[in-house]
């Protein structure tokens, strides 16, 4: 039976990446999207031969009611969750002296709570089932801290530290919860906003799909509590 997964986020840059990579290793994948654009762009790269195995919904996950909603409905439609890939995110520079209440807030919600709420609901179905794979996503910059973008620091490392005790709590359930950390992607988003960089060393989105791939896969049952710098 094929592998179903939920990948939040799934829509954007890595996230559609990430998408076509589990389809195209022959399993199940919903996305949840909020970004209609994102959504056509996906939908629009989905082969012929793998709709059948893709299931997209509008839902914002970093509303615990709605994600759990959207959850409900992938375990009825397909009565299994075997992973959660959890890819929201976002990105802000400045320092702490720059950095406001407001944007501090932003950044941990969107790069950590968000990774909360989509473990808090799916773990569950997956404790229940005695088997799932969990894998979010921190970023290199979290692991070799440097000033500039402290928000967002802070909240990837948390990430590091979410998965290094979450692993610890659902080991025993069959469950692992892994990551992956990024240096800076080949994106549309990235090129943008940093136009006169040299990107001979960014990392093709494909290459942390791969990883995040295998993370979720049958192969890494005994993986558990690390996190993978791509």
């Amino acid at each position: 039976m094929p592998r179903v997964a939920i990948v939040t986020g799934g829509a954007g840059a890595l996230g559609q990446a990430v998408t076509l990579r589990l389809l195209g290793d022959g399993g199940v994948v919903s996305v949840p999207w909020v970004v209609e654009k994102e959504r056509e762009r996906l939908t629009a790269r989905v082969p012929a031969g793998a709709r059948d195995r893709f299931f997209e919904e509008h839902c914002d996950v970093t509303e615990a009611p709605a994600l759990a909603a959207h959850v409900e409905r992938v375990r009825s439609k397909y009565g299994r969750i075997d992973a959660l890939i959890s890819l929201v995110g976002g990105f802000a520079g400045g320092t702490l002296l720059d950095t406001d209440r407001a944007a501090w807030d932003r950044m941990l919600a969107l790069n950590l709570t968000s990774a909360y709420t989509a473990a808090h609901t799916v773990i569950p179905v997956m404790r229940a089932a005695g088997s799932g794979r969990v894998v979010l996503t921190a970023s290199r910059a979290s692991l070799m801290p440097s000033g500039g973008f402290i928000a967002y620091t802070v909240a990837k490392a948390g990430i590091a530290t979410l998965v290094q005790a979450l692993s610890q709590e659902v080991r025993e359930f069959g469950v692992t919860v892994n990551a992956v950390a990024p240096s800076t992607m080949d994106t549309p988003g990235n090129r943008a906003a940093m136009p006169d960089s040299d990107r001979k060393g960014w990392v093709p989105v494909e290459s942390v799909a791969a990883a995040i791939a295998w993370l979720a896969s049958e192969e890494s049952a005994h993986v558990t509590g690390t996190v993978v710098a791509v």
